[in-house]
């Protein structure tokens, strides 16, 4: 979808994505290695009561069930920037329901475009556990 064909308001549903314990202490070992998310005795004795998945990963995996979407296409060019949020923690096996919302766009040069995409990320209780604003570089048509 071309830069000028992106409606502001409009609203993507993200399939759910289940935090899977495995996954979870994978990701902490590799990218954040601290004891709330890979050691149980830790963090059962922390105020959480249990280990969290790392922030990062949980955008990561609503950002992944996105863009199989392809809301964008080839047009989708390049991330330009992003804001994370937490709000509430996010456990081993939680499941996340996202949603996106088009909050903006500015054209940036006669090639491409900037638009803004705020994400608001729940978990099955309906708790908001993160909110998130990316901006990605989209195609212009050629004129």
């Amino acid at each position: 979808m071309f830069f000028e064909d992106i409606k502001l308001n409009t609203e993507i549903e993200i399939e759910p994505v289940v935090i899977k314990k495995e996954k979870m202490l994978s990701f902490a070992k590799d990218y954040d290695s601290r004891p709330i998310h890979t050691d149980e005795e830790y963090a059962k004795a922390s105020p959480f009561g249990a280990l969290l998945a790392p922030g990062v990963m949980t955008f990561m995996s609503v950002w992944n069930k996105y863009l199989e979407q392809d809301v964008f296409g080839s047009e989708f060019l390049a991330g330009k920037s992003t804001k994370i949020e937490w709000h509430k923690p996010v456990f081993a096996d939680d499941t996340l329901f996202g949603r996106a919302l088009i909050t903006a766009k500015s054209e940036r040069s006669e090639k491409n475009g900037i638009v803004e995409i705020t994400f608001f990320v729940r978990n099955q209780h309906g708790e908001t556990v993160l909110t998130n604003i990316t901006e990605i570089i989209v195609r212009r048509r050629s004129k």
